[in-house]
């Protein structure tokens, strides 16, 4: 059947399947001609500085697009991420305030410097046009104001081009936000691209700013109605306030009650972040609490609303009439990777980021955020997708999919997931994390054991962690991962069948109550080659292939003590006929065949990539988020709380802490040779507190699913 021929101005965004290379989620086109059943014959555009150049040529169905004006299309093509697009054009009242900006309007953008707020100053046009295909992209010029209170200034105010996806927030044109003072600025230069100014912003074929924004005293109304009816509001709630412009700061109430020539309740509320205008905790020169300059916010409490990021509302949001619905549920189809080294820092660091903490909790959160927030390692495991009717395998997924995009994952999300987990106790009890991981591994993710271990004239076992046992007096004071591991295995006679994946390691303690050594040196870097079955191993006197390994030389200060002793045959001999080690047993070691005397062995390692530690019941986990030395960060899911134990929430925080990276980065004998208790905090924490070292292997294969073949 002919296709009949569409008309030019025919734009859409892919918005459903894992299409073809050049075809995915995010992806803008041009359709060129369409057939009855739904296929469309199109033209994609490029990404990057060509994305307004039409780039790929195919076929896509059209339910799996979304219709666009050119308008729309130009903006989201000034986007270079795909996957960036695809998110602002499910927030559909954002996208369609966004398509109806014009000139003057009041947004909020994200910058390095945080969300700042700004006047859209004009409409940019992007890129060359050298053929009727081609379309200039379209970017915002906007101008910074000076401060949250006054936007006039003598001085020259900085303009910078956003794209569509860099506004976080738009301000009704019919407000005014904390009564500011608008004045026009003078702006610096451009970008070096090609760029066109229009003067004037044109109309957009979008509902208006009114069809998505309530008026300001309309929802100062509804907030006061839902705030008297639902919640008390008292010291320690989390609360947000929204300006009459629209602009919402978040912060907890620290004081309550009448100021100086007031008549109604007000509100003390120490801010999230600095505000130019605020103060440290005065209001009328009188001090009501202290915290940290510009954080200090004093207004009505019927202005304040509990916090929206941690309390569901009932209220829909108003639906937009321009922008088809896209489904919002289908993002999970496409798991977000974990977060780069180069955006970790940005998204995670602060209060209320990470994994919200509650009733117990901490122990699945730390394993959480310790296995999903940066590592590549679970996701090398996973390779089979989830299916859909595994419902606990998809909250997960929801978990580590709005910890990566969003850099925080409320309670109420993770305490569904621990309904989930088929045991009552795991939404109400205290555990450890290898009872969580257990059931992580092999109820949600469904795949076979991490490990597989064997013992001399045994068959392989399946294990998830790796229980270090040994006698205090086999090693020093203060060991490191690296000798507890190779003793454990040597006096277990234990070793791996093959390199693992994933290698988690519990150190020789007992909850709160017991641990074995006061401190522990983590290794940052395993060399299990010594601890392989039946693979080369070297001789640890000549370096020739090792058919012999001795557990009683291990400890021997003659031989560097901790370090695993295996021998050629005649090293074997000459070693053991010293006085001393006559009485050692050394027994032969399982190698492949076909393996010569000669041959250099290959060296495996495996990278420290998180530990977990537990101090008064309570784990936090540190984790590497990057190859760097110094990309270390700490995690608490319940390092704050705001409220009492039967109304309030806890507060997770992650914190950098590169000092771990100085310390990790020196030699074993300056580890130890330092004092522990003279470390910095969280380094202290680290070596006092140690649970559980997880370890990244980059070259091992894949672990298999439970129902895949072998």
């Amino acid at each position: 059947m002919e296709p009949k021929a569409m008309a030019n101005e025919n734009f859409f965004i892919v918005v459903r399947g894992k299409s073809r290379k050049g075809f995915s989620r995010g992806c803008i086109g041009r359709v060129e001609s369409e057939t009855p059943c739904g296929e469309m014959t199109v033209l994609l555009y490029g990404c990057g500085s060509n994305s307004g150049t039409p780039k790929n040529r195919g076929v896509l169905n059209r339910e799996d697009t979304c219709a666009l004006t050119r308008h729309q299309a130009q903006l989201l093509l000034y986007i270079s991420s795909a996957g960036k697009r695809y998110e602002l054009v499910c927030n559909v009242p954002l996208f369609s305030a966004i398509c109806a900006l014009t000139q003057n309007d009041l947004v909020v953008v994200r910058h390095r410097k945080g969300h700042l707020p700004g006047m859209v100053k004009n409409l940019m046009q992007i890129g060359k046009k050298d053929s009727k295909a081609d379309l200039h992209m379209l970017g915002f010029q906007v101008e910074f104001v000076n401060n949250v209170y006054n936007l006039s200034s003598k001085k020259a105010a900085m303009v910078q081009l956003f794209s569509a996806a860099d506004i976080s927030q738009v301000i009704p044109s019919n407000s005014n936000p904390l009564e500011l003072h608008l004045s026009d600025s003078s702006f610096g230069s451009l970008s070096r691209k090609t760029l066109t100014r229009i003067q004037s912003m044109p109309n957009v074929e979008t509902c208006t700013k009114q069809d998505v924004w309530n008026h300001g005293e309309q929802r100062d109304v509804q907030n006061q109605q839902t705030d008297s009816s639902q919640t008390r509001l008292e010291v320690g709630s989390m609360v947000e306030v929204v300006s009459d412009g629209g602009i919402t700061v978040y912060g907890v109430i620290r004081w309550l009650g009448i100021p100086e020539e007031k008549t109604k309740e007000w509100a003390g509320i120490e801010l999230d972040y600095e505000v130019d205008g605020c103060s440290d905790g005065k209001y009328g020169g009188q001090r009501y609490f202290t915290c940290e300059s510009n954080k200090a916010l004093f207004l009505p409490i019927s202005k304040c609303s509990p916090d929206s990021r941690f309390f569901c509302s009932s209220t829909e949001k108003h639906k937009v009439r321009e922008i088809p619905p896209v489904p919002l549920n289908e993002d999970l189809e496409e798991d977000a990777p974990p977060v780069p080294e180069s955006k970790a820092l940005s998204l995670f660091l602060g209060r209320m980021k990470g994994i919200q903490g509650h009733i117990n909790s901490c122990y699945l959160d730390a394993t959480l955020f310790s296995l999903f927030s940066s590592s590549v390692v679970v996701d090398r495991i996973c390779q089979k997708p989830a299916e859909p009717q595994q419902p606990l395998n998809c909250t997960l997924r929801t978990i580590v999919n709005r910890l990566r995009r969003q850099g925080f994952v409320p309670a109420e999300c993770v305490m569904n997931f621990r309904k989930q987990l088929g045991c009552d106790t795991f939404r109400t009890d205290e555990k450890d994390p290898e009872e969580f991981i257990s059931v992580l591994f092999q109820k949600v993710l469904c795949i076979e054991p991490l490990l597989k271990l064997r013992s001399e004239g045994e068959t392989s076992q399946g294990a998830n962690t790796l229980q270090i046992f040994l006698e205090k007096e086999q090693l020093q004071h203060i060991p490191t991962v690296q000798q507890l591991l190779d003793t454990s295995c040597m006096s277990e006679d234990l070793k791996f069948e093959m390199v693992p994946s994933c290698l988690i390691i519990q150190m020789p303690r007992f909850g709160n109550k017991y641990k074995m050594f006061s401190h522990i040196i983590p290794s940052m870097e395993l060399d299990i080659t010594d601890l392989l079955h039946n693979s080369p191993r070297e001789c640890f006197i000549c370096g020739h292939l090792a058919e012999f390994e001795c557990p009683q030389c291990l400890p021997d200060r003659k031989l560097q003590p901790g370090r695993i002793k295996q021998y050629c045959l005649t090293c074997n001999t000459q070693v053991h006929s010293h006085p001393s080690r006559c009485s050692h047993f050394p027994r032969a070691v399982t190698v492949p065949a076909d393996a010569a005397a000669d041959t250099p062995v290959l060296r495996h390692t495996m990278q420290l990539f998180a530990v977990l530690c537990i101090q008064t019941s309570h784990y936090v986990s540190f984790v590497k988020y990057g190859p760097e030395p110094h990309s270390w960060v700490f995690f608490d899911s319940m390092a704050d709380r705001c409220g009492d134990d039967q109304s309030g929430y806890n507060i997770p925080e992650i914190r950098a802490c590169p000092e771990l990276g100085d310390f990790l980065c020196q030699s074993e004998e300056e580890q130890a040779r330092s004092n522990p208790l003279q470390a910095p905090e969280l380094v202290r924490r680290l070596l006092c507190d140690s649970y559980m070292l997880l370890y990244q292997s980059t070259d091992a294969p894949p672990s298999k699913p439970n129902n895949q073949e072998s």
